[in-house]
């Protein structure tokens, strides 16, 4: 006796139908995922590009630089080789990030009196953004020059700040530089320009 071999299924037109549509949803589903994942990875990959050539986002930490920055602060910078007098800048230091106040640039004399004032090529410096006058930690012989290529910088926390005032970390050469602190992102209500 032979056993009797099954007759194949056949499908009805609206079965097949409904095949063809789950199939190309399916194919159209994978071709809008992978745009979309390469679409995220372009934009990732910009981003992380204008954030480390252009615009560095920094977080800042310790109280050298308050009242003008905080602990946690978040803020932008941008690279320029134009830096003045009382910009917020941000430098190397032996593998470190440190955020200090430009007080004087190449050839500028700076002398800092005992009760913390300083003076710029003899002028006594205007400094709004302080809250209190110090000498700080200062060994360098006074009045001082600043070498070529090199900026004087300084904590506006100026009781605390370690800075060029100390030989240790001396004049910051223009090679260390980062950038220009120029917004605050980070806490919200104090978001907007750093002055």
């Amino acid at each position: 006796m032979r056993k009797s071999e099954a007759a194949p299924r056949r499908f009805s037109v609206e079965e097949l139908e409904d095949e063809l549509r789950r199939v190309r949803r399916k194919s159209v589903f994978r071709k809008t995922l992978r745009a979309t994942l390469y679409a995220l990875i372009v934009v990732a990959a910009a981003t992380i590009l204008v954030a480390t050539l252009w615009l560095p986002v920094l977080r800042i930490y310790g109280n050298s630089m308050t009242p003008t920055l905080n602990e946690s602060d978040i803020v932008f910078s941008i690279k320029s080789g134009d830096i003045q007098t009382g910009d917020v800048i941000a430098f190397y230091y032996e593998n470190k990030l440190l955020v200090k106040r430009c007080i004087a640039g190449p050839a500028d004399w700076v002398d800092i009196d005992e009760d913390g004032t300083v003076y710029i090529n003899g002028q006594e410096l205007e400094e709004p953004y302080i809250q209190e006058k110090s000498k700080g930690d200062c060994n360098i012989s006074l009045p001082y020059q600043v070498p070529d290529g090199r900026y004087f910088v300084m904590g506006d926390h100026r009781a605390t700040s370690a800075d060029s005032r100390n030989s240790v970390i001396g004049c910051v050469a223009v090679e260390q530089v980062v950038g220009k602190i120029v917004f605050r992102v980070w806490p919200l209500p104090d978001a907007g320009k750093v002055k």
